[in-house]
């Protein structure tokens, strides 16, 4: 049985702990391997380069509209097939888990049971929402 009290709550804490991941995967693109040597490196295994500015773009964007929960069920959706592309072109002969090096399918399953949840406390909701305050949507008031 669900709790319906503590459930909202749930769904924030992975909501976060999802953006928190983006921003680090996009973060280490941007920084340690640089833009310039993560579009060689997709080069090499056979996409695009280009298409590397689009995935790091797509992973902030999917951070931050994680973090803040706007649109949150679409968000993570739309951020799945960065994760399955990472599993299927590098990441997949590691394994399911994060202690496995280069490993960590976990966090695609992680992302799809945010789309099944929602948004959870604290969640921003739809930016075109016109009237009202944001929404806070399953934060109890009481």
């Amino acid at each position: 049985m669900i709790d319906s009290r503590t459930a909202p709550y749930a769904a924030l804490l992975l909501r976060v702990s999802l953006a928190v991941l983006f921003f680090a995967h996009a973060g280490l693109k941007f920084f340690v391997f640089t833009p310039a040597g993560t579009a060689k490196f997709f080069g090499s295994i056979g996409m695009p380069p280009e298409f590397a500015y689009v995935v790091m773009s797509a992973e902030v964007l999917a951070a931050v509209a994680l973090l803040l929960g706007v649109w949150t069920r679409l968000a993570a959706l739309l951020a799945t097939p960065i994760l399955l592309g990472a599993i299927f072109t590098v990441h997949g002969p590691a394994g399911f888990f994060f202690s496995n090096p280069h490993g960590g399918w976990f966090w695609t399953v992680a992302l799809v049971v945010q789309a099944l949840l929602g948004d959870g406390a604290y969640a921003l909701g739809s930016p075109f929402a016109l009237f009202g305050e944001p929404k806070l949507s399953g934060a109890h008031s009481h």
